[in-house]
């Protein structure tokens, strides 16, 4: 499987998914339509598939103008607010990229409908998902339709538990404002600093910080490491529920220096 990010708007991203053995593919959040069609020719690829992660129009927003340009697509998602929606999905329902498999996460909490696609190729190959607004390099989203608890059942229950090696492509790059919060919460974490360094010099360059991993997650997203002794004392909290309203009540007023 092979992975074009495509930045969009402001700080937005979207992807082809391509199975490089049919040359079939999926574009995920495709906000900007005609950047998405132009992709898809230079790639030499065929578009069959939108894979939507919420409602929300920077994510969903380009579906309609999407079918306009390039005619009837799959349209997949867990929320009845997605335009042009075709394939209404649920926790654990699985279908086909070319060879790809993609299997979909329900992780309500930014919306009630939010969806997280996991995708595994060829035995050995790194997995990757698509984790939208969930969850960020070294963050997650606003609780605009959940509460704490449901985030915590999406990242700690869910998300932590895919491979470590899972590959994870986020619809935002707010990584360097993710880990300054982050190095707030365990001032002392070498993992936040030389990831915070390396992602500083990263935009220095206008380059993107996406894909970060699982394993490096659980080692320094706070809103993943809501049982860890560190954070939980930050918090002033021993329930990893409660740390996680903590951080995100905090990280909501925090300003990045």
């Amino acid at each position: 499987m092979r992975i074009k990010l495509l930045p969009a708007l402001q700080d937005n991203y979207m992807y082809l998914l391509i199975d490089e053995a049919t040359k079939e593919c999926a574009a995920v959040d495709p906000v900007e339509p005609q950047k998405v069609v132009d992709a898809v020719s230079e790639e030499g690829v065929t578009l069959k598939k939108v894979l939507t992660t919420h409602h929300h129009w920077d994510h969903a927003g380009g579906n309609e103008g999407l079918i306009r340009l390039t005619g009837p697509l799959e349209v997949y998602g867990g929320d009845d607010r997605i335009g042009a929606l075709t394939n209404k999905v649920k926790d654990g329902e699985q279908f086909k990229v070319g060879n790809l498999n993609v299997r979909c996460l329900f992780t309500p909490c930014h919306t009630t409908g939010h969806i997280c696609y996991f995708v595994t190729g060829d035995q050995g190959e790194q997995p990757i998902v698509f984790t939208g607004d969930t969850l960020f390099v070294a963050g997650c989203g606003k609780f605009f339709e959940g509460s704490p608890n449901d985030m915590y059942h999406a990242l700690v229950e869910k998300l932590s538990k895919l491979p470590g090696d899972t590959r994870v492509f986020c619809g935002h790059e707010y990584t360097v404002n993710n880990l300054k919060y982050a190095l707030h919460v365990e001032p002392q974490s070498k993992d936040i600093q030389d990831k915070l360094k390396w992602a500083q010099a990263q935009r220095d360059k206008n380059e993107p910080t996406i894909p970060s991993t699982i394993a490096e997650e659980l080692k320094f997203n706070p809103f993943m490491r809501v049982g860890a002794a560190e954070v939980q004392k930050h918090c002033g909290k021993s329930d990893p529920v409660k740390t996680m309203g903590f951080l995100r009540d905090e990280k909501n007023n925090f300003k990045a220096k």
